[in-house]
């Protein structure tokens, strides 16, 4: 297992091509750049936490195939009480950082991966499933970082990959030899994708016959050649730039540093292609994926959510009316939603069931129902926090206003709340509320892991 100094450094020693503003960044130069480096801040938290005693239960697993202790982000799951450890591990991760460690794509991509080419091989012969184990020997043994790389941009959505009047609107495969393939396209708001080691490819929907050249699954480095990087824009992104108090979640930044990942023309070889034009798996790869990603969400945002119920009560404290009666209602109510959320991503766990390759999956109805839950009570208890926090936190002047030798004086004046308490610490709390309730996060509480409506559709195959 890699520590989080060793995952940093490892790096700086890829030849990655990425693109920010416009410019291209030097590849050695990508995981300090002050846009990036808060992501690759919060995924070393899920190495270094893998070496502390006192998480070893949930950061570590024991490998079922070559019996030595791995990274649980890189594990399969074996039993329920794998998967219950999960989301216990993504909620205490969650409150380590209070954002996206960017991991949990990638983790399962992996699992889903695992059991689609069992079955794809039971039905016809193929080799994708003993492929893929000698990849993921290869992951749990470096430690390497994943990306998992499902959604298309998709293009004009009232037609199918096939019908598109551009083709490289899906990921598709363009040349097949006798050494490997060649895929063209786009993956879009790819988490974590510019500060991971590798990328597992999925298609991005189900397919039907005709559509065989993107029904395409495979494993290739982030710095192959061919791929390049376009990372995206935050709602607070240029606060990176400046002073930390405006940041609000100044070391670990706030989601997880999606980018638009291009890939032209790029050569797969075959030990690394786990699925070729079998259209009638691609469903299953892409809603195993799903219900193991919606899982996770009970757990990480029940995390994410823990930070902002403190930060408004510290804040509540800060302006002089923690006590009064309504303010403790509305923490209570946050409270209770965010436990619901944690329940229901439990639930969906604990009700997990065996599959013909051995691995545990989670109670799809109950993972769906734990995402959806997600798009709705994260604007509630967000809307909580800004409630009981003020109009302030929209508002109030930057940090390089308050150090100012001019007008430093007039804002450390009149933005001071009760007596014992720094106006930089109130207006640092202001601000970590002000971009965990807003812009870009909440976006991702509404779309990561798929939109409501993709939800819907699963509850009425389900229930």
């Amino acid at each position: 297992m890699m520590t989080g100094k060793e995952y940093k450094e490892s790096l700086k020693k890829r030849n990655i091509v990425v693109y920010l503003q416009g410019k291209r960044i030097p590849a050695a130069e990508v995981p300090d750049h002050p846009f990036i480096r808060g992501h690759v801040n919060s995924a070393a938290v899920t190495y270094d936490m893998a070496w502390d005693p006192a998480y070893e239960n949930l950061m570590t697993a024991t490998s079922h195939l070559t019996g030595k202790k791995i990274n649980r982000f890189t594990h399969i799951h074996q039993s329920v009480e794998d998967l219950v450890k999960k989301v216990k591990m993504l909620r205490m991760l969650s409150l380590k950082t209070g954002t996206c460690y960017q991991r949990c794509v990638g983790f399962d991509a992996m699992n889903a991966t695992y059991s689609t080419t069992y079955e794809m091989d039971q039905k016809y012969g193929t080799q994708y499933h003993e492929r893929f184990k000698k990849f993921l020997e290869y992951i749990q043994e470096t430690d390497h970082m994943v990306a998992g790389a499902m959604t298309d941009p998709k293009g004009d959505r009232s037609k199918r990959p096939s019908q598109q009047s551009d083709p490289d609107l899906f990921v598709h495969v363009v040349e097949k030899n006798d050494k490997g393939i060649v895929i063209r396209g786009a993956k879009a708001h790819m988490t974590g994708m510019v500060n991971s080691h590798e990328m597992l490819i999925m298609p991005t929907m189900s397919l039907k016959p005709g559509d065989e050249d993107y029904a395409v699954c495979c494993a290739l480095p982030v710095d192959a050649p061919g791929v390049l990087h376009i990372f995206g824009r935050q709602s607070n992104d240029g606060r990176k730039l400046e002073g930390d108090i405006d940041q609000g979640n100044a070391k670990y930044g706030i989601v997880g540093g999606e980018c638009l990942t291009v890939l032209n023309d790029v050569f797969v070889p075959w030990e690394r292609v786990f699925m070729c034009g079998e259209v009638d798996f691609a469903g299953m790869l892409v809603t195993r994926f799903a219900s193991y990603h919606r899982q996770n969400y009970g757990g990480c945002k029940g995390g994410v959510s823990d930070i902002v119920i403190g930060a408004a009560a510290v804040m509540a404290d800060m302006n002089g009316y923690s006590k009064a009666s309504h303010i403790k209602s509305k923490i209570n109510e946050m409270i209770h939603l965010t436990e619901t959320l944690y329940a229901c991503s439990i639930a969906c766990s604990a009700e997990g069931v065996q599959l013909p390759s051995g691995q545990y999956f989670v109670n799809m109805l109950l993972a769906n129902v734990s995402k959806h839950n997600v798009t709705r009570y994260i604007y509630e208890i967000d809307r909580l926090a800004q409630d009981i926090a003020g109009g302030f936190i929209a508002t109030m002047p930057s940090q390089a206003d308050l150090e100012s030798p001019e007008i430093g004086k007039y804002v450390d004046k009149y933005f001071k709340g009760v007596d014992g308490v720094s106006t930089a610490d109130r207006m640092r709390v202001a601000r970590l509320i002000e971009v965990m309730t807003g812009g870009t996060a909440l976006v991702e509480s509404m779309h990561g892991a798929g939109s409501p409506q993709a939800q819907e559709v699963m509850y009425s195959k389900l229930a």
